[in-house]
């Protein structure tokens, strides 16, 4: 296993990859951090294809561009359920927000087990658990805090507004 700091306008992450791809992004001092490397050996501040392409996906992203994460091999480590959570959180358009209970309908759950897995999101950001909202829109639950999902919501719809070409 490979990880390394990054750091971003909202703070410094940790990355985590391993040779199937990024396992972890974590803000330091979130909920869950670094949860499933608890007793791995670790190479510390490595720069392994993976993590390099993470930074760069991570430098775009902050930059108000929009990278797709088709060509980032990520490999977060979960349930079945969480994965699907996970996988219908990457389905969320950019600048778009979906609640807990659109989710919970979508995959035939439940809005609180929905949350339990949206919580447990290991790739912060790149999975993107922080368009995930309460009902009527309320910002709620976020591991890395309420002020970066607040933060993170802002930027994406600042880039959306900014590439709608105006009209004269």
């Amino acid at each position: 296993m490979h990880t390394c700091d990054h750091e971003s306008p909202l703070g410094k992450m940790l990355l985590a990859a391993d040779d199937g791809g990024l396992m972890g992004a974590w803000f330091y001092g979130q909920r869950y951090f670094a949860r499933g490397l608890e007793g791995a050996e670790k190479d510390v501040e490595a720069e392994t294809p993976v993590l390099a392409a993470a930074r760069r996906w991570l430098d775009a992203y902050f930059a108000g561009e929009r990278p797709g994460v088709a060509d980032l091999p990520l490999a977060p480590r979960g349930t079945a359920f969480q994965r699907c959570v996970w996988g219908a959180l990457l389905a969320i358009p950019y600048g778009e927000t979906r609640t807990y209970g659109e989710l919970a309908a979508e995959l035939g759950s439940s809005p609180r087990a929905i949350g339990t897995a949206v919580g447990r999101n290991p790739i912060s950001v790149i999975i993107p658990c922080h368009r995930v909202v309460g009902a009527g829109g309320s910002l709620t639950g976020y591991a890395g805090g309420l002020d970066r999902k607040q933060a993170l919501l802002e930027l994406e719809q600042t880039a959306t507004q900014n590439s709608i070409p105006r009209r004269r």
